[in-house]
């Protein structure tokens, strides 16, 4: 495979492998301290932060020399990917099925029998999840775009993959974010298991204003955060059992459509991230019970320029995003990287830009960004969703490339 050193600074015309200078370790955000934001671009609504650094922090850059490759293409309507114990990689295609591939790339099969899935705008197959005991039950969760009434809505499904990896067995359908709409936009969504063995849900509130404004509708399953069992049942302690005229699976409320997910290394607390409007894309640190706001707050404007409802980005009781973009970076799949390989990474977190087609690090302390860097910017693709194993980072874009990023 062809290769292309060069200095970090330097801008590379290589679309297969990007090699970085390598350099001594350094205290990333004291380094950079002078160097200003990544994002230069003037905000177009003018809102001001609730707080210093919540937006455009400074950069910062990485200092070990590491690589990105293009190890498949051409490989489909990706939208999320997932390690297996192994190291191999299960990819989701929106269109109805999953695909097996090597961690070096090479298709091994496609695993079909998936019940049908709405395949138009925004829908499809999306998000996929092992079960915690998957080494001997070989359950595999997944959410999607379904069927229902004269709309449709963001579900989740379970099943058993087959001896032979080719096909689901058993699907059963365990939740689904009622009620449906006729819309093609924001389904969400991720999945994402605790160490307790219960599952995050999320789901958008389909964009339209029906459903926007239900996204602050504790009696709606649109613009939430779930957390349900195994077998889709409000998973004990959630904050609004009991609660009348609540949903009990509930854990969070007042999302706009959330495609990011996980759990912090270190507190073990969930984090978020969601597109904002035109502008406002938000990263959240969850807790349970909350209401994050939308549509009533946001640093977005609606796409015709005008404000969002009464254009405020601060009231008593909705909580605050930790860090927001404006403009947007349109936030899809996120990991924290908990690997060995590249140290100054360790806890990091990545998340993948679309729109903005790059890859998003952000260096956290003490539940504050304090650090962000752009990688795979060259590459011009738009970043569908990240993984990772051993170390190795492995991302999927929605222009049907898979990108492995490692240590040189």
């Amino acid at each position: 495979m062809k290769k292309i050193t060069l200095s970090l600074f330097a801008v590379s015309t290589c679309l297969l492998v990007i090699s970085c200078k390598s350099g001594p370790q350094k205290d990333t955000v004291k380094d950079t301290s002078t160097t200003g934001p990544v994002e230069t671009r003037p905000s177009k609504s003018g809102y001001k932060p609730a707080f210093e650094g919540q937006t455009r922090v400074n950069r910062v850059k990485t200092t070990t020399a590491y690589q990105v490759e293009r190890i498949a293409e051409k490989i489909g309507n990706p939208w999320a990917i997932i390690s297996m114990p192994d190291g191999r990689l299960l990819i989701s295609d929106r269109s109805g099925y999953i695909s097996l591939f090597g961690a070096d790339g090479k298709l091994i099969k496609k695993i079909t029998g998936l019940p049908a899935v709405e395949f138009k705008g925004q829908g499809g197959l999306l998000d996929l999840a092992l079960d915690p005991d998957f080494a001997k039950n070989k359950t595999i969760y997944w959410s999607f775009a379904q069927k229902s009434g004269q709309g449709n809505l963001t579900a989740v499904a379970k099943g058993s993959l087959s001896a032979d990896e080719s096909k689901i067995e058993n699907s059963v359908v365990i939740f689904q974010a009622t009620p449906d709409l006729n819309s093609e936009l924001h389904f969400g969504s991720r999945l994402l298991f605790d160490k307790d063995g219960n599952l995050f849900v999320s789901a958008g509130e389909r964009s339209i204003l029906d459903g926007r404004k239900q996204a602050q509708w504790l009696n709606s399953g649109l613009g939430k955060i779930f957390k349900i069992t195994k077998d889709g049942k409000p998973a004990a302690g959630n904050p609004f059992i009991g609660v009348a005229d609540a949903k009990p699976e509930i854990y969070s409320y007042g999302h706009r459509n959330p495609q990011s997910l996980d759990i912090h290394p270190v507190t073990g607390e969930l984090w978020e991230a969601e597109f904002g409007p035109q502008g406002g894309d938000e990263l959240n640190r969850i807790q349970p019970g909350k209401n994050y706001g939308w549509p009533t707050i946001t640093y977005g404007l609606e796409y015709d320029d005008r404000k969002v409802g009464d254009g405020i980005q601060q009231k008593e009781g909705l909580e605050q995003p930790v860090y927001y973009w404006e403009p947007v970076l349109s936030p899809s799949g996120m990991v924290f990287y908990t690997g060995d390989a590249i140290p100054e990474w360790k806890n990091n977190l990545f998340i993948g830009g679309l729109s903005s087609t790059h890859i998003a690090r952000l260096v956290i302390e003490n539940n504050k960004v304090v650090g962000e860097e752009r990688l795979l910017e060259d590459q011009h693709e738009r970043i569908r969703d990240i993984t990772q194993f051993n170390g190795v980072l492995y991302a999927v874009s929605d222009g049907g490339i898979l990108f492995r990023i490692s240590k040189k």
